[in-house]
């Protein structure tokens, strides 16, 4: 696939996608002959994981150290599950602290709705 049907396909920008594959946050993408980004399902696994752990707030310098791992091979495997645990509590906090807000910003719209006015 080419970068720009990978673009359309992951609703990433072109640069994005350089860029991702500049700083390491996806193994460097196969090319053709005359040297043009030629996307592998690997590589496309790897841009929807990505796409995935950003849009979850995960940290670049994260995901750069989970690719570098992989790129060791298989004895690093407990080291990235470790690391992708971690993740996982941290979202995992970020997301109770969300629902705390949403619940505030509901006692708030109720205020409003039933005494028509604000309340602090």
């Amino acid at each position: 696939m080419t970068i720009t049907e990978v673009g359309k396909k992951y609703d990433l920008s072109v640069d994005t996608l350089r860029y991702y594959e500049r700083i390491g946050l996806i193994p460097p993408v196969p090319r053709t002959k005359s040297g043009i980004r030629d996307y592998d399902e690997e590589s496309c696994r790897w841009i929807e994981l990505m796409k995935c752990m950003r849009s979850a707030g995960v940290q670049i310098n994260t995901l750069k150290e989970y690719v570098r791992l992989y790129q060791q091979g298989d004895d690093t495997m407990a080291a990235r599950k470790e690391l992708l645990i971690n993740q996982r509590e941290q979202l995992k906090l970020r997301m109770a602290e969300m629902e705390q807000s949403i619940k505030r910003l509901d006692e708030k719209i109720n205020s409003y709705e039933q005494q028509g006015g604000y309340r602090p």
